[in-house]
């Protein structure tokens, strides 16, 4: 029997190794940039064209490299960190595995230009799949530049499933704003197309926040700073007000390096106690520094997963000095235990008119076609399945609403369809649910919930239907300073979120103006909070396949939807209600959540037996 076990060609040997460590455009900029700062560079600029499909060149002033040493970096396990084993449990560098540049050259063409400062000639090298097409003398700065083109060319499968623009450009934004904060003191440009998105000098820690973020974040930090003979941590940790719903800007640092570690975000969460808003995240920028030999940075080839000899001690250690921050710095919660008041149906009915806005949906008329809805809606729930709209089914978003519904062998239910002439008017309970009364048994509707379903599909519709609405003007214009990645996305959102009465435009690089909001809001809602929590939806949910309509939609109808713990007077849960079965869909919010739930009397009668 022949033998069936052989070696592999190096260059598929280098492919292989590449699908670990070269996953995306991102990549590529994390490794070459690592490079640099192990080089050495107090300056680096990252250039893409593309989307980082085209070009990804990174330019740094560091050492640079002999002519023999540009040749063998690109030779697989080639590295000039570690010399024998026992240095795997002594790395200060960024890179160590020597896996990168031959990756990268096993999938895109690379031109690589070096030189050190007691050279008079640099090298310049070719390459293509991993041959080398030239190698020669060259004039050049002192320092190294990579030019990485047409990534993943040679292997059509892997280019064919990255994302779009829009994802591989936040991926590659990611990569720099964790190099870019972890060396403050080196300065860092990032130009995307010809255009400059990102300028950093040299500085200290918190002005490179600021830089990176935006001057709002700066009166949102509280300064961290513990040390003990085994473990120091320094940073900033945000300010329990300021959580956001998603963890965009969370970062976590050991010894210069960024790390992923669910278990140490978990003690910096606990360290805020009881001042966090529920299913809020804080921000924070934290830096350890530990003895290398008590951790292990050889976990994973994206060297973003490490183990610690004592990570309890660390999670410990960095929970109380969390605490101990906020601590000195008195923060306290700030918490109102008192309810909201309810507003009248006479004031109401007024801001309605008045071009106000008080949280409640537009008033419907009993003639409304899709009030048909009740009757559907109990057709559905028989059946089992819910409806589709038409605008819904005729997008190409992969935008699904997940809903289970308890079939019952009951009598038709559409018998306890209530009548508009004589329908029972409902109640609230714990200020976030509403009960109302059918002919055999009762409904139970989420007040949030349903008041998002209503949202969405009006400012949808404005959309799609590019109907416009009325602008309130502000009387003082407000400013957003933004990050550059955040006022990048906002220029691609703005049209979509002008024409839902929004009227805000440019003013300066990162800096947008609002002139006015929808009419129909109210007037002292923060329009500033309103756009960046808008803004953090959509950045959230664009790795989703979801129209730009969709995503807007879904995202303000959000941020402007009653929450759970307003008090709603009879009318105004009365009037909810109507409005949900309006709707194309009333089944279900945006996000997928029931909005009602049908309770019959047998089932009550079953329970109390």
């Amino acid at each position: 029997m022949a033998d069936i076990i052989y070696l592999l060609p190096d260059n598929i040997a280098n492919q292989i190794a590449a699908g670990e460590v070269i996953q995306r455009p991102g990549s590529v900029i994390k490794e070459l940039m690592e490079n640099s700062i192990d080089a050495g560079a107090t300056q680096i600029k990252v250039i893409i064209k593309d989307a980082g499909k085209s070009l990804i060149q990174v330019i740094d002033n560091g050492k640079g490299m002999t002519y023999a040493d540009a040749r063998m970096c690109f030779e697989r396990h080639a590295t000039s960190k570690l010399k024998k084993a026992e240095d795997l449990f002594t790395i200060t560098t960024m890179g160590f595995r020597g896996e990168a540049m031959a990756s990268i050259a096993s999938v895109a063409q690379i031109e690589l230009k070096t030189r050190r400062v007691e050279d008079d000639l640099g090298t310049r090298i070719l390459l293509e799949a991993s041959e080398v097409t030239l190698q020669e003398p060259c004039q050049c700065p002192v320092g190294t530049s990579i030019s990485v083109k047409n990534l993943f060319c040679n292997i059509p499968a892997r280019r064919k499933f990255l994302k779009t623009d829009i994802v591989e450009q936040r991926h590659m934004h990611d990569e720099f704003q964790r190099i870019a904060l972890a060396w403050p003191e080196v300065f860092f440009s990032l130009f995307h197309d010809q255009t400059e998105m990102y300028h950093l000098p040299s500085s200290n820690l918190r002005q490179r926040i600021v830089n990176l973020f935006g001057s709002n974040i700066n009166n949102k930090l509280v300064p961290l700073d513990q040390a003990t003979d085994t473990l120091s941590i320094y940073g900033y940790i945000g300010k329990p007000e300021y959580a956001k719903r998603s963890k965009s800007e969370q970062f976590l640092f050991v010894n210069g390096r960024y790390i992923k570690s669910p278990y140490l975000n978990h003690a910096i969460t606990s360290g805020y106690d009881n001042l966090l808003p529920q299913d809020q995240h804080p921000v924070y920028v934290v830096f350890m520094s530990i003895d290398p030999k008590n951790v292990d940075v050889n976990v994973h080839p994206t060297k973003q997963e490490i183990k610690f000899e004592d990570e309890r001690l660390v999670y410990n250690f960095l929970q109380v000095a969390v605490k101990h921050a906020l601590g000195k710095h008195q923060i306290t919660p700030m918490l109102d235990f008192e309810q909201e008041q309810s507003m009248s149906p006479y004031k109401l009915a007024h801001n309605l008119k008045s071009g106000e806005y008080s949280g409640m949906p537009r008033e419907a008329s009993p003639s409304d076609p899709n009030l048909q809805n009740w009757q559907r809606l109990y057709e559905t729930v028989q059946s089992g399945a819910p409806r589709t709209s038409s605008h819904t089914e005729s997008s190409n978003a992969s935008f699904t609403i997940e809903t289970e519904w308890n079939n019952t062998d009951t009598e038709d239910i559409t018998q306890n369809l209530p009548n508009y002439s004589e329908k029972k008017k409902a109640f609230q309970l714990h200020n976030s649910y509403l009960v109302n009364q059918l002919k055999s048994g009762f409904m139970l509707v989420d007040q949030q919930a349903a008041h998002e379903r209503i949202l969405f599909e009006r400012f949808e519709n404005t959309l799609t239907q590019h109907q416009g609405t009325s602008t309130q003007n502000l009387l003082f214009p407000e400013t957003i300073d933004l990050s550059t990645a955040d006022y990048s996305l906002s220029l691609e959102i703005l049209p979509s979120i002008n024409a839902l009465g929004f009227d805000i435009r440019e003013l300066n690089k990162n800096t947008l103006i609002i002139h006015g909001i929808p009419g129909e809001l109210t007037s002292n809602l923060n329009a500033v909070e309103t756009f960046q929590q808008l803004l953090e939806q959509v950045r959230n949910d664009r790795d989703l396949k979801v129209n730009a309509h969709t995503t807007i939609a879904k995202a303000l109808a959000k941020q402007l939807s009653i929450k759970r713990g307003k008090s709603l007077t009879t009318e105004e849960a009365t009037e909810l209600i109507d409005q949900l079965f309006a709707c194309e869909i009333p089944h279900a919010s945006p996000g997928g959540r029931k909005c009602f739930i049908v309770f019959e009397l047998g089932e009550l009668e079953q329970m109390f037996k």
